[in-house]
């Protein structure tokens, strides 16, 4: 499930920044591409108000390949989705992801 008024660009590209890639590895134990599976699976997606002074920001909620549910802020520049931010769902998100799927 995604916004009405969210375009994810098909076919599905990442583009990643290396201090972040290596800053939620090591801060959350996620990998790249265990950031980019949930953009295959089942995900929910509202828009970040808070953070999207500079650009767009999008708050993900969805599941790994394995079922874990992460949560991922991201934005989409031209044609790719550029991940900022990627760690484990908290209660209360996993919460509300259950209630929106």
């Amino acid at each position: 499930y995604s916004m009405d008024n969210l375009e994810i660009p098909e076919p599905i590209a990442f583009e990643w920044d290396k201090f972040n890639t290596t800053k939620i590895r090591l801060k959350h134990g996620i990998t790249s591409e265990e950031a980019e599976q949930p953009f295959f699976n089942d995900y929910w997606v509202q828009f970040d108000t808070i953070h999207s002074s500079a650009e767009k920001r999008y708050q993900l909620l969805g599941t790994n390949n394995a079922g874990r549910l992460l949560f991922i802020v991201f934005t989409i520049r031209g044609n790719k989705i550029r991940i900022i931010s990627a760690r484990s769902a908290n209660k209360k998100e996993r919460n509300s992801y259950d209630q929106k799927t």
